[in-house]
């Protein structure tokens, strides 16, 4: 991402930058059963600074819903379904509960041609700045691999924000036709290390990665909102450029990052990771929210805080029945 102000990082979250930090990898399974209510505004102005935590929040449950589905998907081909059902049930509750109020908070959705900017403005950057930037680093870097991979990303997003650009005509002016939404080409995500081996293509991947969470979580929320107006055409297209986001263009960059390895290893990442939330950072921003008097935001975070310690918990008792 660009250095923007806070309130254009919270109008364009879609739009990945290379100066914000990526958050340890963990990943997102398409919601069962739909998404949820598209969430709007909740009330009166939030402080600059809660404002940038709830960004991050959304950026990290993002990810940890997409890297769960992937892991639950590997504990089944190890024949462990308890394990990957946990780890579902876990992606859900990130992508549901967790992000969906952040979304809420932030007033993150609005209407159908605001969401279509929003989305413009995300793609048009990862099209012309990101991947093509991760792709020349890349090449300078001798990853060949992921340098075609980002090249190939560049690409799509650009064909993504042509077809946004023209449903944003469709619903500004009442006439023309939204485009068919395109299709997934699945990317399976088998156990492995890194197919990558400079430092700084790792860092790309790893900001790629959590770009693509967010853009398939939003996606989503956009659709359902497209859905409860009556354009069922534009949620088509919202839900299929999501599911190429989640299931091409990151499932595609976690086999190069090595994203999955085996469960138990999948289990300690998840340890890992919750603990950190538990006792660190969303008691960090229930601190700072409680301070400038923000107090919804602050009890979201107290409230995600103690549900992300029960969450290491159980996948602490989940790794311990398999040693």
């Amino acid at each position: 991402m660009s250095h923007r102000s806070i309130r254009t990082l919270v109008v364009g979250l879609s739009a990945l930058t290379a100066a914000v930090p990526a958050a340890p990898a963990l990943a997102l399974a398409a919601p069962a059963g739909g998404a949820p209510p598209a969430p709007h505004t909740a009330g009166r102005a939030l402080h600059t600074q809660t404002l940038a935590d709830l960004a991050t929040t959304m950026r990290g449950e993002a990810y940890a819903h997409a890297a769960y589905g992937l892991f639950a998907a590997e504990a089944d081909r190890q024949g462990l379904p308890a394990v990957g059902k946990l780890f579902r049930s876990t992606a859900q509750t990130r992508l549901n509960e967790h992000l969906h109020e952040a979304a809420t908070l932030l007033g993150m959705v609005g209407g159908n041609a605001a969401n279509l900017r929003q989305a413009i403005e995300g793609e048009t950057y990862e099209h012309e700045v990101m991947y093509r930037r991760f792709a020349e680093q890349a090449r300078q870097d001798g990853d060949l691999e992921a340098a075609k991979l980002f090249g190939e990303l560049a690409a799509d997003e650009g064909h993504h924000r042509d077809a946004f650009r023209t449903a944003l005509a469709v619903v500004t002016t009442g006439g023309g036709t939204i485009p068919a939404p395109p299709k997934a080409d699945m990317v399976p995500v088998p156990a492995g290390l890194p197919k990558v081996k400079a430092a700084r293509t790792k860092a790309n991947l790893a900001t790629a990665l959590h770009g693509e969470a967010l853009a398939h979580a939003k996606y989503m929320l956009f659709a359902a909102h497209a859905r409860q107006t009556g354009n069922a055409a534009l949620a088509r297209l919202w839900e299929g450029t999501s599911e190429v986001e989640l299931r091409e263009h990151l499932a595609g960059e976690a086999v190069l990052a090595g994203l999955v390895r085996a469960t138990r290893e999948n289990l300690r990442m998840a340890i890992t990771e919750g603990r950190n939330e538990a006792t660190m950072v969303y008691p960090g921003f229930a601190e700072r929210t409680t301070a400038v008097g923000d107090t919804a935001a602050a009890r979201f975070f107290r409230n995600t805080a103690a549900d992300e310690a029960r969450h290491a918990a159980a996948f602490q008792k989940a790794l311990d029945q398999l040693r």
